[in-house]
């Protein structure tokens, strides 16, 4: 037994504790690493020097016009008809208008607010339909404005966009 006044030697602790240490630092490792890979940015898809958005032709230009003139003047029968409201005719108007300049320019316009499409200075005819007759019969109070000339402010972009 050693004397009182001798010093003793350090604890020494076991080649488990070492290897668990080191497993630790290797799962904290391996856990950046993959928090990395999964919020990095993708890769884009296409070629590279091929466009992101490739315009249509003529052709499908053609049809794409005439579909949706066909689906404006379904929503103006239905409104004649009586069976369809003003404010939801001018709702399907706008819907319609804005999926026309996404098929037709590839610009999602769907999901745009009119400030983002003044933003980003598409055709003043779809500002002016937007403006003058679907958001004041779609977001105000009060009566909405005749669907009739929503349909002629629809016609004027489908037959008129770039």
């Amino acid at each position: 037994m050693p004397a009182p006044d001798e010093l003793y030697p350090p604890a020494q602790y076991g080649w488990g504790w070492i290897l668990v240490a080191i497993g630790i630092l290797l799962l904290l490792g391996a856990a950046a690493w993959l928090l990395w890979f999964l919020t990095r940015p993708k890769h884009s898809v296409t070629l590279h020097g091929a466009p992101a958005f490739t315009p249509p032709t003529a052709d499908v230009l053609a049809q794409l016009r005439t579909e949706y003139l066909a689906e404006v003047q379904h929503v103006e029968d239905s409104y004649r008809s009586g069976n369809m409201r003003p404010k939801q005719a001018n709702l399907e108007l706008s819907r319609i208008v804005r999926q026309f300049v996404n098929d037709y320019s590839g610009l999602e316009a769907p999901v745009l607010a009119l400030d983002d499409l003044v933003a980003r200075g598409v055709d003043p005819a779809l500002i002016d339909a937007i403006r003058r007759h679907y958001y004041p019969s779609i977001f105000q109070r009060g009566p909405a404005i005749d669907p009739i000339y929503g349909a002629e402010a629809a016609r004027k972009v489908v037959t008129t966009w770039h």
